[in-house]
């Protein structure tokens, strides 16, 4: 198959979040069963100058936006048996920034998304699927629909949309959308394009889109419900059939402590001495005391709402109260600056708090910790469950999307299980189920290593998802040749009419005298 992502972001060129990972996961892997996969992302200033260096020039054009015709490149890479394409405008990319910070931001991905669908031809490349990642790329299921597919290159291309996150849903106002893409009245209709009196990029995507996923099997229920629904519950309740969740994976190469090179000291779940090392390391680093008996709690994760640390909040003091250490690594919403700022220097020596994205510093967190607290208020799959499970580290998360996929309470009665779940959003069941992990910590290490044996050699590559993404994509395509209109059989050749000269004076008889009719007789009264 050919098939073609369109993202935002994507590793290792540039990343914010969990969507960088599976795009950059899940290419090489669909390529490596061979198929055609190529990406297209934007040329933003913060993609690595190695990488840049490496790019070839493709094509050029121009892309009219409303009354706009601006400039765009495509820049070529190959690696990992996957084409990479990257879309370049210095005026909308060549930014500090990746997005978030500008008013424009519709007008940027607006660009995007017409420049991947103009470049196709150009590019002498007609995908079987376009697969469209969150709301960034969400225009171009509905452009392609709307402006594209009437037109013969683009009538058989069959689009997926993935939702990473809901709650993110590009939302702006219908007439700089209408200036920008040029899209009619007709189609901000509660039914099309408009959502609460705005234009939404997402909406956009769930209702043009011929298949919709998101990343785990949980979160696709979910987000059904009022609850999770983010106000487009109904809608994906009207599309619950072509909807579905497949679970994400990591990239076990680069997340493997038996041959990381940002780690101190390699291991495995047979022979987990190097894990005190990282441990010991780590403590240093961040200035923490060194005592292989206290358990370290980590978490690695976006300072907001969303990862549930307002429950923290709540019981720090509770937390702290245990013979713990806690160490942070994220950015965010200032609250959570000030409060674990504040836990740091309140508690010395036990509280380590890096405010910045570290990936290398991810790394030796991860080997080095005992515990990973995850109380996600929502989290559609999370990817920070799975590292921290492949790194021995024990996992304490709330029992939503994919952490409930992934995450498995630990079952005395039966043995089952490889963490500690809870289900309330509540701090202080997040404070039993803690106290629970602790528990075992301290008091039963034949558990707890068995525990962390089992985390590490869980299965939490991309292969089986890779096959799921596969068999949605060959069902589409099987579902579009029955929808074809079948091709009709040709009719047989009429045989052409004899044309006969006649000799109407020679062939034309004379008629035949009619014979006179008998009088009725005639009766006297």
């Amino acid at each position: 198959m050919k098939i073609l992502f369109t993202a935002s972001e994507c590793v290792p060129f540039c990343k914010t979040g969990g969507l960088a990972d599976v795009v950059g996961a899940l290419a090489p892997v669909l390529a490596k069963k061979g198929h055609d996969v190529r990406v297209m992302l934007p040329l933003y200033s913060m993609i690595p100058h190695d990488y840049v260096a490496q790019m070839k020039h493709v094509i050029d054009f121009e892309v009219e936006l409303g009354w706009r015709k601006q400039y765009c490149g495509i820049e070529a890479l190959e690696k990992d048996g996957v084409t990479w394409y990257f879309v370049d405008n210095k005026y909308y990319f060549g930014r500090s920034y990746i997005y978030g910070m500008g008013g424009d931001e519709y007008e940027r991905y607006g660009f995007f998304d017409r420049a991947c669908l103009n470049a196709l031809p150009l590019l002498d490349f007609a995908p079987d699927i376009l697969h469209a990642h969150d709301w960034q790329a969400g225009m171009i299921p509905a452009l392609l629909k709307i402006q594209y597919q009437h037109l013969p290159f683009y009538s058989n291309i069959k689009t997926v949309f993935t939702i990473h996150n809901l709650q993110y849903q590009g939302i702006f106002g219908i007439p700089e959308v209408q200036d920008v893409l040029g899209l009619g009245d007709s189609l901000f209709t509660d039914d099309k394009l408009e959502c609460y009196g705005c234009a939404n990029f997402m909406k956009a995507a769930l209702v043009y889109s011929d298949e919709i996923t998101t990343v785990s099997p949980s979160y696709a229920e979910e987000i059904q419900t009022a609850y999770y629904g983010e106000r487009m519950d109904g809608l994906l309740r009207a599309r619950k059939e072509s909807l579905s969740g497949v679970l994400n994976g990591i990239d076990i190469g680069e997340y493997n402590p038996a041959g990381d090179p940002l780690i101190p000291a390699v291991y495995t779940s047979d022979d987990m001495s190097g894990k005190a090392v990282c441990k010991e390391e780590l403590q240093k680093e961040l200035g923490l005391e060194v005592r292989a008996d206290v358990p370290i709690i980590s978490l690695i994760t976006r300072l907001s709402n969303q990862k549930g640390l307002d429950l923290i909040d709540r019981v720090i003091g509770e937390i702290m109260a245990e013979d713990v250490q806690l160490v942070v690594l994220g950015m965010g919403d200032a609250r959570y600056v000030n409060l674990f700022s504040w836990a740091e220097q309140h508690y010395q020596g036990r509280v380590a708090a890096r405010f910045r994205m570290d990936g290398a510093l991810a790394h030796r967190i991860y080997a080095g910790s005992d515990i990973f607290l995850m109380p996600s208020q929502f989290e559609p799959c999370g990817l920070s469950q799975m590292i921290a499970l492949r790194y021995g580290t024990l996992p304490v998360v709330r029992e939503t999307g994919g952490l409930r996929d992934t995450v498995l309470s630990y079952n005395e009665a039966n043995n089952a299980g490889n963490g500690f779940t809870f289900f309330n959003y509540n701090a202080h069941d997040m404070l039993f189920t803690l106290r629970r992990a602790l528990y075992f910590y301290n008091s039963n290490k034949a558990v707890w290593k068995m525990l962390q044996k089992r985390g590490m050699e869980g299965d939490y590559s991309w292969d089986h998802s890779a096959e799921t993404y596969l068999s949605l994509y060959q069902h589409m395509l099987r579902q579009q040749e029955q929808e074809a209109p079948k091709a009709k059989k040709p009719r047989a050749p009429r045989k052409p009419k004899v044309d006969v000269v006649v000799d109407v004076a020679a062939e034309e008889k004379p008629k035949k005298p009619r014979a006179p009719r008998k009088k009725k007789a005639e009766t006297a009264e």
